[in-house]
């Protein structure tokens, strides 16, 4: 009889002894209303080895560390008929923008290589960085020997339009549409040189941007997200922390009115060359409630997507990112949608 009255006592308790307080740093929903939301994952802990090793117990991260500035006072709850969800991506993750909360986890703290969504980081301090989008860059020798993706040729064997040129000179916004839109590694790193003088200098400001953000699960090595010769391990993010990026991104709706263009074309500043671009996002055109998309890929990468998505209200925002997955276009449409039939927002 005494049991059962001491654990009548302590029952309200537990929560906070399993869980830990999510309210720490900033103006956080109750714990109570977050642990109707964390994804079925999450709460199994399908945490990997390495995570362990690396990371913070979860329930200890603060959800809200990015731009809230648009927090519309609803909160997502699971509904009655939730049912979890498994897809083929190695780590995956789903937030509600406006109050920061997980809706699906799973590895979502995996350090692993990220590839071309590095490239939302650039844009983002491109942005914060440079007042005049219209400014003149002069395209340099150092921005043109990059691997992979670049202007003109969507891989390193095979081209089909203009390419940039040394000398040329373009303006930023140009730059930005190239890199968001044709995933071109040429033109993220000429804009790291323009804002920095050298590729590793603005390197240093991407991860100082991202201390300043909260992300530990986070290096950045270069400015277009391909990784370094016998360095690729010291190049990582995770699912979790490009979802944060994602989200403080959306302060700049330029940013997201590029990723949600499905063609573009832009010219040097005496109309000598033009370029024409193509979204890499092939969901664009497939799902009407999308408000815009990154794709990534390389060797250690693996294929890779991060998607912004909006409800059929208009008023909830969703950013899903799922990280090495060879399945990655079906399996966005099936994470998004499985979001939206499996919360509602109060």
């Amino acid at each position: 009889m005494l049991n059962i009255i001491l654990l009548i006592l302590i029952a309200p308790f537990l929560p906070v002894f399993m869980y830990g307080s999510l309210s720490s740093g900033a103006n956080q929903p109750t714990t109570n209303k977050t642990s109707q939301v964390l994804g079925a994952s999450q709460q199994k802990q399908e945490i990997s080895t390495g995570e362990k090793k690396q990371a913070q117990p979860f329930s200890t991260h603060n959800f809200l560390s990015f731009d809230t500035a648009s927090h519309s006072g609803f909160m997502p709850i699971r509904k009655d008929n939730y049912s979890d969800i498994k897809i083929w991506a190695r780590s995956s993750v789903v937030i509600d923008v406006d109050s920061g909360t997980l809706l699906h986890y799973d590895n979502g703290r995996k350090r692993t290589q990220i590839a071309s969504l590095t490239k939302l980081m650039t844009a983002t301090l491109t942005l914060e960085k440079v007042k005049n989008l219209n400014e003149t860059v002069t395209i340099s020798k150092r921005a043109l020997q990059v691997d992979g993706t670049v202007v003109g040729c969507p891989t390193s064997i095979f081209c089909n339009d203009e390419r940039l040129h040394v000398g040329e000179k373009i303006s930023v916004r140009s730059l930005l549409t190239a890199m968001l839109l044709d995933s071109a590694n040429d033109a993220a790193t000429q804009l790291g040189i323009y804002m920095a003088g050298t590729p590793e200098k603005f390197v240093k400001m991407m991860n100082a941007k991202a201390r300043s953000l909260g992300l530990q699960d986070t290096h950045f090595c270069t400015p277009s997200g391909l990784e370094i010769d016998g360095h690729a391990s010291e190049c990582y993010s995770s699912a979790y922390d490009i979802a944060r990026i994602a989200a403080n991104s959306l302060k700049y709706k330029l940013i997201w009115q590029i990723m949600r263009t499905k063609k573009a074309q832009v010219s040097s500043l005496d109309h000598k060359y033009v370029h024409n671009l193509k979204n890499t996002d092939k969901l664009l055109s497939q799902m009407p409630n999308c408000i815009g998309g990154k794709t990534g890929f390389t060797p250690l990468a693996g294929h890779s997507l991060l998607l912004g998505a909006i409800d059929k209200t208009k008023k909830h925002r969703i950013i899903a990112v799922i990280l090495n997955d060879p399945n990655r276009w079906t399996d966005m449409k099936k994470l998004i949608s499985w979001t939206f039939a499996n919360y509602r927002w109060q």
